[in-house]
């Protein structure tokens, strides 16, 4: 990042912890430059741009958010995921995109996964969305196979539940203004997949340590 990239990094942290008046919790595990997989529930464009701004600057500058292409590839939009957020720009599921997969599902993993692969591959840590989808900001919906998928590929990352609350509330959905209202973002214990653990079996515990934090 160069001087301009950074200087607007502070900015939009500092704006974004001000808007939210987030309160980071850390439960377990002190914050960590070591790499890791933020896995959070999701109810807001604001989510990952909280969370990521609720990391301390150390942590924040080698962490990048996974977050839909058609929403952050638009004007300002675009200039400050590509060089604030640094984010990994993904295509959001649609029917044709599920179809599609379906007949060539190699192609179909190859284009959602191998980039997130190549991230962790050069030792930078991420923030993704496992329920694929933003719910209502308090339930959280069953898991998508893409955080079991990235486990699988590389056995070992250790990953932190995150819960946000009230994300919702600050940006509800088919709003452009922001309300400001009290949020906290409460980081979980790090955890991984277990050898010869399921599919179901894991995404269902990962879930669970994350539903876990709603109420701490």
């Amino acid at each position: 990042m160069n001087f301009l990239e950074k200087a607007a990094a502070r900015a939009v942290a500092g704006a974004a912890q001000f808007i939210s008046g987030a309160q980071a919790r850390w439960f377990g595990d002190a914050p960590t430059t070591e790499q890791r997989v933020y896995f959070a529930n999701h109810s807001s464009h604001l989510d990952f741009v909280v969370l990521w701004s609720s990391l301390p600057p150390e942590v924040r500058m080698t962490t990048r958010p996974v977050a839909a292409a058609d929403y952050w590839s638009k004007g300002l939009r675009q200039w400050m995921a590509c060089h604030v957020f640094r984010a990994v720009l993904v295509a959001r599921a649609t029917r044709a995109a599920a179809a599609e997969a379906l007949r060539h599902p190699e192609q179909g993993r190859k284009k959602m996964i191998d980039p997130l692969l190549e991230v962790l591959d050069s030792g930078e840590s991420l923030i993704l969305f496992p329920e694929g989808t933003r719910g209502n900001g308090y339930e959280v919906a069953a898991f998508k196979s893409g955080l079991h998928t990235l486990c699988v590929a590389r056995p070992g990352m250790k990953l932190v539940p995150v819960y946000l609350e009230n994300l919702s509330r600050v940006l509800p959905k088919g709003e452009v203004l922001v309300i400001p209202i009290i949020c906290k973002v409460s980081f979980g214990s790090a955890m991984e997949m277990r050898a010869g653990e399921g599919q179901e079996e894991f995404l269902t515990r990962a879930r669970a340590a994350l539903c876990g934090l709603r109420d701490a």
